[in-house]
């Protein structure tokens, strides 16, 4: 196992605009300043994104700079159904102006246009998310209105190195699992989340990216007899040499994986097949989970040099984990999602 812990408090990059130390955390130690970036400022991107879910129904929310555009985007998704929809704003240019957080303890994100009022308050004891957006789809408005509380204590926090580019980097906290509580009204149905089954996770993050990138990552968030229970898997995005972002979450406590394989079903044409069941496989054996498909929210765009491919799916998780100390969790039928992104930006 060669994942490398971060354990003291200093500055993300050093004076060159290098990252000064990469590897893992269970808390955010790492202190990031948009200002000491060195690299080409249209390069930077930071976004806080948020999935609110329960066994029935999820929402989620994004709020990001991009710097040369900005994103808001709503998803809603029904598991009965199932069905998912999906809308998002752009704006061009922000360059910063969006002024989202420099840490994930504390802070608001909030962007306000004609179209799309998006908040979120964080001050430092709880989180609240307020979400309008007019004409979500066709004639009908998106109302969201959750708070999420009893955060866990430990997280899956990362801060990973470009091979391609010294001053590229990637600075990211999963937390996960979040409760939560609220609604989201939508088409004259109301969607209520009970925090007795409903949870979060955040995925925040602040970096300079390379052009073309392709990842995985995966995550769920549910009760194990009554514990919450949740995790991060993923890899393919920079270079993971001194530690992976995979990691479970028991009873508030992070305890860390190894290398985690995502295996996709492929066709006799050589395409892979979302919708057929998942297997994953970690390399130190202790994340061994079969995957079984709801909803393929997937999303294709390219304009110019421009391009985004996502297979964001959703279904549940079955198998076995186990946790530092060796004790064995089974996962029955837990929700959470799986995703394929390949991007050029």
């Amino acid at each position: 196992m060669r994942n490398h812990e971060i354990t003291s408090v200093h500055p993300l990059l050093d004076e060159r605009g290098v990252l000064a130390e990469s590897g893992y955390s269970k808390r955010e130690l790492l202190t990031y300043n948009r200002f000491a970036i060195k690299a080409n400022p249209w390069r930077i991107k930071e976004w806080d994104y948020y999935l609110i879910s329960n066994n029935e129904f999820a929402v989620a929310l994004t709020i990001a700079d991009n710097s040369y555009m900005g994103l808001i985007s709503a998803s809603l998704l029904d598991f009965k159904i199932p069905s998912q929809l999906t809308t998002s704003v752009m704006t061009l240019a922000p360059g910063g102006k969006m002024k989202l957080p420099s840490s994930s303890k504390i802070g608001d994100a909030v962007f306000r246009n004609k179209r799309v009022e998006a908040e979120f308050y964080n001050d430092g004891r709880k989180r609240q998310l307020n979400f309008k957006m007019k004409k979500f789809h066709q004639t009908d408005d998106l109302f969201v209105e959750v708070e999420l509380f009893d955060e866990p204590e430990e997280s899956m926090v990362i801060a990973t190195p470009f091979k391609e580019d010294k001053k590229a980097f990637y600075y990211n906290q999963k937390i996960n699992p979040i409760r939560a509580k609220g609604k989201v009204l939508f088409a004259g149905r109301e969607y209520l989340f009970d925090p007795a089954d409903s949870f979060a996770v955040l995925d925040w993050g602040r970096g300079v990216w390379t052009y073309k990138n392709t990842w995985y990552w995966g995550s769920a968030s549910g009760l194990i007899e009554g514990v919450p229970f949740g995790f991060n898997i993923g890899y393919g995005f920079g270079d993971t040499t001194a530690a992976t972002e995979n990691m479970l979450f028991y009873q508030g406590k992070a305890h860390k994986l190894d290398d985690v394989d995502f295996q996709i079903p492929i066709n006799k044409e050589n395409s892979e097949e979302y919708m057929k069941p998942w297997t994953f496989h970690s390399s130190d054996g202790r994340f061994e989970m079969t995957f079984n498909p709801i909803i393929d929210r997937h999303a294709y765009s390219s304009v110019l040099l421009i391009s985004s491919n996502q297979h964001q799916v959703f279904g549940r998780f079955s198998g076995k984990v186990l946790l530092d100390d060796g004790k064995e969790i089974i996962v029955k039928d837990l929700l959470g999602f799986a995703e394929k992104v390949s991007n050029k930006w």
